[in-house]
């Protein structure tokens, strides 16, 4: 036995980071090939048969092995609250409502699916982030990353004569939530997202620049295109300074 065993933690503690990040890109690459399974056997089905096929059976059975194992991660959570393994259950219930909820929304509508495929290497490439990342530097780039998803679904929605008056409502209700998390940050009541030593700076800009865009794209939904692009230089350059910061 070792005589000092603390010695093993040190090395262990600096690799949690990266242990962290493997699990998100691990997760995300069984997430996407669960929704490329569904686009070429359903979406990109060979015939319309098959396509039928999926429609009236494979997809009902994938929402309901997906509610049995969301239900099974609740009662493993249940069983296991105050121990260790309780983290296995709610991983269980998130697995259980990604492949139930996935299979539910495709078969619901179709056009689902691209949204899909561009949000869940957006959230794995998040994660990472938040694992290897300073949380300034997290928090921003989650807040731009999900401000260029809204302005896709803008873009792609807002002129839409069957949703584009939803689209619209959430747009403004993402405004308001940018709006408090200025208010909550400036008042320093985010003590678990953003530690008191961190740089609210990123945070602000990052806020900021995500209202003007929303604004814009609200009142012009051919801008989103170009607004897009502009916001997309800015979360490209702040993620190179963050890196070459964090070497």
């Amino acid at each position: 036995m070792s005589k000092n065993p603390n010695k093993r933690t040190k090395p262990a503690r600096r690799d949690e980071p990266m242990n962290g990040a493997m699990k998100f890109f691990l997760a995300g690459c069984v997430a996407e090939l669960y929704l490329l399974l569904i686009r070429r056997f359903y979406v990109n089905a060979d015939s319309d048969l098959q396509r039928i096929t999926w429609y009236d059976s494979y997809l009902w059975v994938l929402v309901g092995v997906g509610a049995a194992v969301l239900v099974a991660g609740v009662v493993c959570a249940f069983l296991w609250r105050g121990n260790p393994k309780f983290r296995i259950g709610c991983l269980v219930i998130g697995a259980g409502f990604y492949i139930s909820a996935v299979a539910g929304l495709v078969r619901w509508n179709m056009s689902f699916m691209t949204l899909l495929m561009v949000v869940v290497p957006v959230v794995m490439l998040l994660g990472i982030l938040w694992s290897l990342y300073d949380r300034e530097c997290a928090l921003s780039l989650t807040i731009l990353g999900v401000t260029l998803i809204a302005l896709w679904v803008c873009r792609r929605a807002l002129s839409s004569v069957v949703v584009g008056l939803y689209v619209k409502i959430a747009a403004i209700i993402y405004l308001a939530l940018l709006v408090i998390l200025l208010v909550q940050v400036a008042r320093k009541k985010l003590d678990k997202l953003l530690p008191a030593k961190a740089d609210p700076l990123p945070v602000y800009v990052a806020c900021g620049l995500s209202l003007a865009a929303m604004v814009i794209v609200l009142f012009s939904s051919t801008a989103a295109y170009y607004v897009m692009w502009a916001l997309a230089i800015i979360v490209f350059g702040l993620a190179v300074y963050y890196t070459v910061k964090q070497l």
